[in-house]
């Protein structure tokens, strides 16, 4: 099932740019449901029933948010997502049958922007949407990126070998390699990027980040921090960057700090 939008052009260039979202769900009523409610919130929607559909549409669209089902026939929602990101700047819900905790916990482990348990509720579903957007491209933004326009605009900060396009959000390092971000590790990077050399708790973090107030919330930041420096730190153990402030919080040395 595809909502599509109505003011494209039958070549596909959007005169009236939305939030474009795919749900990929085996589950053929939840993925119906899911479709039609976001849809009638004002998104552009895909609905698609494996990751083999999901991978041929993503080659088509580039979309702002994918909404995926983890176990799934085939090739599981964890791999697709790994592969999503490696295409498009996409923001990634999971949604599993599992409920508890520490669930959550290894979704966000495993790179996710949120985590949805099955039977959720779409009004839910609908606000953990709007979260994850506001910390994606907008489809503005993912437009002009494709078309090579505001390049000069862009804000980049660069430390060490790495180049951070907080736009684009993209990390790439200086002989153009780009680093494989999550969704969720880019939102921290630019948290302390554009708060250089200042301590940040764990409640400003999450504050910045959009991180809601849960108890898992200081862990789900931590296990962030962690992910990160195993991208950007030589010695992760020893972070150059990326500091502990023990009982406080982190701080971001840029390399005029960093020792």
């Amino acid at each position: 099932m595809f909502l599509p939008n109505l003011l494209s052009s039958e070549f596909g260039d959007w005169i009236t740019l939305r939030a474009r979202i795919a749900i990929v769900e085996d589950e053929p009523d939840l993925r119906e449901a899911v479709a039609e409610y976001l849809g009638a919130n004002g998104y552009d929607v895909t609905a698609l029933d494996s990751a083999e559909a999901m991978r041929e549409a993503a080659e088509r669209t580039p979309f702002n948010l994918v909404i995926l089902d983890i176990a799934m026939p085939g090739e599981d929602g964890l791999s697709l997502g790994r592969w999503l990101r490696s295409q498009m700047p996409v923001g990634l819900i999971y949604a599993t049958a599992a409920g508890t905790a520490i669930d959550r916990i290894v979704g966000l482990e495993l790179g996710a922007d949120d985590y949805l348990v099955k039977p959720y509720e779409l009004r839910e579903l609908l606000a953990r949407v709007r979260s994850v957007l506001r910390r994606v491209p907008s489809p503005e933004e993912t437009h002009a990126q494709r078309n090579g326009r505001h390049e000069d605009s862009r804000r980049c900060v660069s430390f060490a070998d790495f180049n951070a396009d907080l736009d684009g959000r993209i990390l790439t390092r200086s002989d153009g390699t780009v680093i494989d971000m999550a969704k969720s590790e880019f939102d921290v990077l630019e948290a302390f990027l554009t708060r250089p050399n200042r301590l940040l708790t764990r409640m400003a973090l999450s504050e910045a980040i959009g991180l809601s107030e849960e108890p898992e919330t200081s862990r789900a930041v931590d296990i962030r921090i962690m992910r990160l420096r195993k991208k950007i730190e030589a010695d992760p153990a020893n972070p150059r960057f990326l500091r502990t402030v023990r009982g406080e919080g982190y701080i971001f040395a840029l390399p005029d700090e960093a020792n």
